[in-house]
């Protein structure tokens, strides 16, 4: 028998937080709706949370617009490593993968892992084998490989080897992080910064590309998803290609649990996207879904985890927080932030909070 619908079934999508330019501004608004129409359709016909955000995210990780899946940021060998993460949080079930090369979807990968293993993470080539014998196809690591992402790699590479430092895992301004959004300087910008200390972004915010990116803030970034089904289930899902330049193996905040992504129906489902290392230290996701196990409003909590993340350690990036009664968040403190919720009253897409 068919259970009936208590929620109203609700979506949210990013595709990353950073200072997005012009002319990418259409391809990251279009991909975003893409994902999703086809979470969405699948909420809205009675299916459940966990189906809607993996579908969603595989749409983006397909999509070349985004650093996850095809086209994602390549590391210091020039090979694409892809990370993910599942939760459902009615069964307090997780699935994440690290660190693939052969598996064009890593998000399919999770959700195989949080269905038919014990376990709860797996890495490298034993995910991939992992995968594999639940009948994932494996490819080779050139399809996923674009000859933008050559081009941003040795552009980085250049500016390494003339001396120009990295702070990208530091906490400090700098110029060169593909997920951080200070000005060279320090200085305020039209990105809404107020001196060096950046503040979420509200509604009214200047559009994208309004000030000239920094070198390095002409990238793209992690996507995400979070969902309440008809009978009130939360699920989430983070899907990245990490860093620009980064050392094989390395490992950010989005396939970590409670770090990019968490889900409990008991609490709230998030999704963060941003500069890795800060939000790990942090455990940003789990802090975001307490603040509002204990009352917080989802609008208020993802702002508050914001401001922490920058006040307590100089970190940028933006978040989609969704609770268990339909509310929702969505902040950033970067020039921009990818952003989509689909209700029963239609889809609503934009590049600033």
């Amino acid at each position: 028998m068919t259970q009936p619908a208590t929620h109203d079934p609700t979506l949210l999508v990013h595709g990353g937080a950073w200072a997005i330019p012009p002319d990418a501004a259409a391809a990251h608004e279009a991909g975003v709706r893409h994902a999703l129409e086809i979470g969405h359709e699948i909420l809205a016909r009675g299916g459940p949370a966990i189906d809607a955000v993996e579908a969603a995210v595989t749409i983006l990780e397909d999509d070349p617009t985004f650093d996850a899946g095809r086209g994602s940021f390549l590391t210091a060998n020039g090979r694409v490593q892809l990370d993910a993460l599942l939760m459902d949080g009615g069964r307090m079930k997780a699935g994440g993968v690290a660190c693939v090369e052969r598996l064009r979807n890593p998000i399919h990968a999770a959700r195989l892992v949080l269905e038919r293993s014990p376990h709860v993470y797996f890495v490298g080539e034993g995910a991939e084998q992992f995968a594999h014998s639940h009948g994932m196809e494996l490819i080779d690591n050139s399809q996923l490989v674009l000859d933008r992402e050559r081009q941003r790699l040795a552009e980085a590479q250049a500016r390494h080897a003339a001396g120009l430092s990295d702070l990208t895992f530091s906490g400090q301004p700098d110029d060169k992080s593909p997920e951080t959004a200070f000005s060279p300087s320090g200085a305020a910008s039209r990105s809404d910064f107020t001196g060096t200390q950046p503040r979420p972004r509200t509604k009214g915010a200047s559009a994208p590309g309004e000030s000239d990116p920094s070198p390095g803030m002409e990238s793209h970034d992690t996507v995400g998803a979070v969902a309440l089904d008809a009978h009130g289930d939360l699920a989430a899902a983070t899907s990245t290609g990490g860093t620009l330049n980064k050392t094989p193996g390395r490992v950010g905040d989005s396939s970590l649990i409670g770090c990019g992504c968490y889900a409990d129906n008991l609490a709230a489902a998030v999704s963060l996207t941003g500069w890795g290392e800060p939000i790990m230290k942090l455990v940003l996701g789990k802090w975001a879904t307490d603040r509002v196990a204990a009352g917080a409003a989802p609008e208020i909590a993802a702002r508050e985890a914001i401001s922490y993340l920058y006040n307590r350690l100089g970190g940028h990036g933006g978040i989609i927080l969704l609770g268990p009664d339909g509310r929702f968040g969505l902040a950033h403190n970067t020039p921009a932030m990818a952003w989509g919720v689909a209700t029963p009253g239609g889809l609503q897409t934009g590049l600033t909070i």
